[in-house]
């Protein structure tokens, strides 16, 4: 039993029961920010981010530095219900780099009435006294 064990974790198709808290942790924060933003609430997605100026964001309009930065820019461009639409993400590599680095890639997914987007996005998270936030996240 223990042998395949072993050969699944390996493998990466050892269950979810199994896998190391910070990935446990690090799921439960993009299924937190999914809830946020399906219920309309931008600034609780937000939390899952580094509070800090030096918070990196890349996405269609460039480089974004800074935590509020970030924050004004989801207001703006998703400004009601129908812009935010429903959220999906689909991870697709969950990478331990350090005690207190993770590497998330995935797929992100908005379904709206007023037509549907997605594509890829690349995380940095980073452990925290209060727990893991994004500290770079590259959407696009």
């Amino acid at each position: 039993m223990k042998m395949i064990l072993i050969l699944l974790f390996c493998t990466g198709l050892l269950p979810q029961t199994y896998a190391r808290p910070a990935e446990k942790q690090i799921r439960a924060l993009l299924e937190n920010q999914t809830v946020a933003w399906n219920g309309g609430d931008i600034p609780a997605f937000m939390s899952g981010y580094w509070k800090s100026d030096s918070l990196l964001f890349v996405g269609k309009s460039g480089i974004t530095y800074g935590w509020q930065k970030t924050l004004d820019n989801y207001q703006k461009n998703y400004p009601d219900a129908a812009t935010m639409g429903q959220l999906r993400f689909d991870i697709v590599q969950l990478k331990k780099l350090s005690s207190n680095t993770y590497f998330v890639l995935g797929k992100w997914f908005l379904k709206r009435t007023v037509g549907d987007v997605g594509g890829h996005f690349t995380l940095i998270l980073k452990k925290f006294k209060e727990g893991w936030k994004v500290v770079s996240d590259h959407s696009s």
